[in-house]
């Protein structure tokens, strides 16, 4: 896959409740390594992934609910989701997530430069929580996210403009 071709052919739209099947599909894919380590059934994986995406799924949207929840798409095909809260004094990247198949070709990179660009725009710091363990920690910190808390598993990281 060559990156120009990926990168160009991107497109967004906001999630609806058919992309429910696709999302829990990408989610389960973000837990891989952690469910090989577990001596449970394939169909107990199953259940368990679903019942954490549905969890985090109803939480996003109780918690976050002015946020801009879209699919990302290539070739009109679903690829990963980019999830945004745009508030008064931040912008909150929610969550980023790709198929295992477009991850570490640069795709991760644009769509965080695509929110980075808009808080430049708007003069607002960009904040995540980001596992401890996540392998995306080294793209973030590359970008000039810098770790501000720490809450259990969880790392608060923080972007600024330079002024």
């Amino acid at each position: 896959m060559q990156l120009e071709n990926t990168v160009t052919s991107l497109q967004f739209r906001p999630i609806i409740d058919a992309d429910l099947n696709f999302l829990c599909r990408l989610y389960a894919s973000t837990r891989t390594e952690e469910m090989a380590m577990v001596p449970w059934s394939e169909e107990q994986k199953h259940e368990f992934l679903n019942q954490q995406f549905q969890t985090q799924h109803q939480f996003y949207q109780q918690q976050f609910p002015e946020a801009n929840f879209d699919l990302v798409l290539s070739d009109e095909q679903p690829i990963g989701r980019l999830y945004v809260d745009i508030r008064e004094d931040e912008i909150r990247l929610i969550d980023i997530a790709l198929m295992p198949e477009y991850r570490g070709n640069g795709i991760g990179n644009m769509l965080i430069n695509k929110v980075l660009d808009q808080a430049r725009e708007e003069s607002k710091p960009v904040r995540i929580h980001v596992e401890h363990n996540n392998p995306a920690m080294h793209l973030y910190v590359r970008l000039g996210f810098k770790k501000i808390d720490s809450n259990g598993v969880y790392y608060l990281m923080e972007w600024k403009h330079d002024e």
